[in-house]
């Protein structure tokens, strides 16, 4: 079956227009309410969170009908990170998690992702038997009027994930000392993030923590970081910590400014973990995304580096199926599994922090651990049909493969959660790779008219 709602990352689409309507999230909650309430003869429950959007007013009530409709328990907990929501579904014994976030994308849009019961987000199977349902509801049976669910808020759950959080963090450390901007990107870690670095008495800065409903990663953010890498500079901080608008995901520059990508990210917590002896799996898993730069540097040190889909939960079931501990993406989702199930960018921060505790050199120095090769990304957006089978599309795709031969590499693929083509082209020699990038985009966009 084609899938008309879940993409990569759960259901995503610009607030009020489907599938991001108040309807279809009241379908969402009926369908997997009823996947999971069969698990045993008890009270069944959902755990959902929300990040600082102003559609989330519309989605989460919409939700809590859905699941208390078929008799499913619902604890409301909030603006919290994605990873809290995955973390809360175990603590709490909750059936299925749910978070309402469109990740890093703009107010406008807002999306649906999904956790069973052990905190992994639903595989694509389940997925697919949810879609169907909402599709056609007909066999959803509702609840009597003495079995319908309730709805309850959890006022404690920021602070069992910010224990969460710290309790990754060594015993034997602090991070006194450090002068650390975080930029919150006005969304889901807003209070949660800033407390953790204090508490371990980190010198804190706080950017994006006055969220209104609008500004969540306007200008702030992981998807936006000049603003971050400026102040780390004008402060004199030793490094900048910038999350998205659910903090899975996190990017960090160093004390003169500079951004450090996921893929150094992973290398330092890879070389550390493995000097350390907790390293499991002989290496990493990433996506086909990641630098040449991190293959090489892991070959140098013995490790390997397992290439996925794109896509966080692509890498966690291969990290699930082949027994990794470390993973993620070189956009910034880190997922370490030996504290939590999904990308979480304030814990794997937090790896990063230990780190540069343990080595007291500088940012710069401790995160540099490869040089990349030149990496061209440029995307073109689409409104329907298929722009990749063109063959002029084709004959650029394979010329440009040809030219770059064994010094490079290209990856054209469709986004999984917006409308874009996006163009990627990697190699030793930076003009050609620009050159060959360019010369594909422009193919795209002249099939698109």
């Amino acid at each position: 079956m084609t899938r008309k709602y879940f993409g990569t990352d759960g259901i995503r689409g610009t607030a009020n227009k489907e599938p991001m309507t108040a309807e279809i999230a009241l379908k969402v909650g009926k369908s997997a309410g009823k996947k999971f309430a069969g698990r045993g003869d008890f009270r069944h429950r959902v755990v959902i969170g929300k990040d600082t959007r102003l559609s989330g007013y519309m989605v989460e009530p919409a939700l809590t009908a859905g699941f208390t409709s078929v008799g499913m328990d619902v604890i409301l907990v909030g603006p919290l990170p994605t990873p809290a929501i995955a973390m809360l579904t175990r603590s709490l014994r909750a059936d299925i998690g749910v978070m309402i976030s469109a990740s890093h994308n703009s107010f406008e849009d807002n999306g649906i992702k999904l956790f069973g019961p052990d905190g992994y987000k639903l595989s694509d199977e389940v997925e697919k038997s949810i879609e169907a349902d909402i599709i056609d509801d007909s066999n959803i049976v509702l609840a009597d009027p003495a079995k319908l669910g309730r709805a309850q808020r959890l006022d404690d759950a920021r602070g069992r994930y910010i224990e969460f959080a710290k309790s990754s963090f060594p015993r034997n450390q602090l991070l006194k000392g450090l002068k650390i901007v975080v930029d919150c990107a006005n969304g889901a870690a807003y209070k949660v993030a800033p407390t953790v670095l204090w508490e371990l008495e980190a010198d804190v800065i706080s950017m994006g923590v006055s969220p209104n409903g609008f500004n969540i990663n306007d200008g702030c953010g992981s998807t936006s970081t000049e603003a971050m890498c400026k102040r780390v500079v004008e402060e004199g901080a030793d490094l900048g910590i910038a999350l998205d608008g659910d903090a899975d995901r996190l990017l960090i520059c160093d004390e003169k400014g500079r951004l450090i990508d996921g893929d150094q990210l992973m290398a330092l917590i890879a070389r550390t973990w493995q000097r350390r002896e907790k390293l499991r799996g002989g290496g990493i898993v990433s996506t086909v995304m990641s630098n040449m730069g991190l293959e090489k540097f892991l070959e140098g040190k013995g490790m390997t580096l397992a290439r996925t889909n794109v896509g966080d939960r692509y890498v966690v079931e291969h990290m699930r199926e082949h027994g990794f501990n470390v993973g993620g993406e070189q956009s910034g989702h880190i997922v370490l599994n030996d504290y939590s199930t999904t990308g979480d960018g304030l814990i794997a921060a937090l790896q990063v922090l230990s780190v540069i505790v343990e080595e007291g050199q500088p940012v710069s120095e401790v995160c540099h651990n490869f040089d990349p090769w030149p990496q061209i990304l440029k995307n073109v957006r689409f409104e329907a049909g298929d722009p990749l089978s063109g063959s002029a599309v084709q004959k650029a795709i394979r010329d440009g493969e040809i030219r770059l031969g064994s010094e490079g590499r290209l990856l054209i693929r469709k986004s999984g959660t917006e409308p874009l083509i996006r163009v990627m082209g990697e190699g030793t020699n930076d003009s050609l790779v620009n050159e060959i990038v360019d010369n594909i985009v422009n193919e795209v966009a002249a099939s698109l008219g």
